[in-house]
């Protein structure tokens, strides 16, 4: 151990600013022990998006399922620059997020499957997990945006320090209920982080199709922003702690829009290859892979072992495998609870059924 390389700085690629008088470093620090921590992240939830791709193909994960592969250093990284105390809401490809924010992943893949071992007790599925400080995915385009800018609200009128972040795709881009919060943000000085992540396409319509600006970083107008490299992990967690420190510093909301891609179609109905093509997804997989940028910068700097990597590897499925056995194994939750937990704590109240003579109850 004493051998490796315990801290090495590397030069990342500058950010493009909008209304900023500098941007983030464009040198990062990273310690053994954090390459680590980042590679294991990466991988766990690349391996856990490949499972869920195989039961979904199984037909044993049912419905909405948007898989998050080849994004994993926005998570990443941005995970690595706040506090566990800081809030993050996201749209409905949310898997990721849901592991970087403490979820487990046999709680994760048991809630795609449907099963009470899920964490949401099997009845939200892919689009609809929880954990604390995480307000979860949200299926309606767009509309993770203004309740993320309702979280800013509450930690500017707490007073605790404590920042939201709201993340949205390209495809929600030009939703109107976005600029409304902008709008509010910039208004009341929010300490809102409005996080674009960019990865091309928008369903099937590429962005040059959908949007008359690109510039997705300088759309908040009145609002600062940063143009990063959402494929490097370093690079957005220098960006996402920068962004964060504004935000803290009380000089209101920022916008960061993460350059990505996503190497698995919008979602399950959609093979990814009729609106682009399979060359484009085999460069990028090739040439910015956030895993593979990772562990050639610490094999390179004599941070790992490619042993030590392989082992990691080696853990992480046999982690996965292990979720995914409780996952479908785990009970599906029974009818009488369909209705439980409607509200946080209320006394229990009978609830209509699928008809007026039928009768549910919900207990808190």
């Amino acid at each position: 151990l004493s051998d490796f390389t315990p801290q090495a700085t590397f030069d990342i690629k500058k950010c493009d600013v909008h209304r900023l008088e500098a941007g983030p470093p464009v040198k990062a620090e990273l310690t053994r022990e954090q390459g680590l921590q980042y590679y294991r992240t990466m991988q766990m939830v690349r391996r856990m998006e490949l499972k869920a791709d195989q039961l979904y193909k199984q037909k044993i994960i049912r419905g909405f399922c948007h898989l998050y592969d080849g994004q994993e250093a926005c998570a990443a990284g941005i995970e690595a620059a706040i506090n566990p105390s800081d809030h993050l809401i996201t749209a409905y490809r949310a898997h990721g997020y849901t592991y970087t924010r403490g979820v487990s992943v046999r709680e994760i893949l048991a809630e795609l499957t449907g099963r009470i071992g899920g964490v949401a007790k099997g009845k939200g599925g892919s689009m609809h997990m929880y954990a604390p400080h995480f307000y979860g995915g949200n299926g309606i385009v767009g509309a993770q945006v203004p309740l993320g800018a309702g979280i800013a609200l509450a930690c500017q009128y707490q007073g605790n320090n404590q920042i939201c972040v709201a993340l949205y795709g390209d495809g929600a881009a030009n939703q109107g209920q976005l600029f409304e919060s902008f709008n509010m943000a910039a208004l009341w000085k929010l300490p809102c982080v409005f996080i674009c992540e960019n990865n091309k396409y928008g369903m099937g319509t590429s962005v040059e199709r959908a949007s008359a600006s690109t510039d997705y970083y300088k759309r908040g107008d009145f609002i600062p922003g940063l143009r990063v490299d959402g494929m490097d992990v370093l690079c957005v967690r220098e960006a996402a702690r920068f962004a964060a420190d504004h935000c803290r510093a009380g000089k209101g909301p920022i916008i960061m829009e993460l350059q990505t891609y996503r190497y698995h179609g919008h979602s399950m109905s959609d093979p990814g290859v009729s609106y682009r093509t399979r060359e484009e997804i085999q460069e990028v997989r090739s040439k910015s892979d956030p895993i593979s940028l990772l562990k050639e910068r610490l094999l390179s700097n004599n941070m790992a072992s490619v042993e030590e990597l392989k082992e990691i590897d080696i853990q992480i499925r046999k982690e996965v495998e292990e979720a995914a056995q409780f996952a479908t194994s785990d009970p599906e939750p029974p009818l009488e609870e369909l209705c439980n937990h409607i509200f946080s704590n209320n006394p229990p109240l009978e609830v209509r059924g699928t008809n007026p003579w039928s009768k549910l109850k919900s207990i808190s």
